[in-house]
């Protein structure tokens, strides 16, 4: 097969795997330092709120946590075009989509 290449809609799968990972912990760090925030410190701070900006980070954290499930399940899509150019001129072109996890 002559002209046979891959073109992606994403990297590698393999190398973005740690930035979904790190999408959970951001986002169950950002829920937990939230959560305690809002629910377990009773200090109180002249011009801030921090019940407030507990649940803040709370929400926050759970919106990343969701995005980053959503992102994950997504899995990765691939297509790959091959280009035989025959003896008489013609040339057939075959495309491949595939969607892997």
């Amino acid at each position: 097969m002559l002209g046979t290449r891959k073109v992606t809609n994403r990297h590698e799968a393999g190398s973005h795997r740690k930035e979904y990972t790190m999408g959970y912990g951001v986002g169950a760090i950002l829920l937990v330092v939230g959560l305690v925030l809002a629910l377990a410190v009773h200090v109180s701070v002249s011009g801030v709120d921090l019940t407030l900006v507990g649940w803040i980070l709370a929400a926050v954290g759970a919106v990343v946590l969701i995005l980053t499930a959503v992102t994950l399940n997504t899995g990765g899509r691939s297509r790959t075009v091959a280009r035989r150019r025959h003896a008489d001129g013609t040339e057939t072109v075959e495309e491949r989509r595939t969607d892997t996890l």
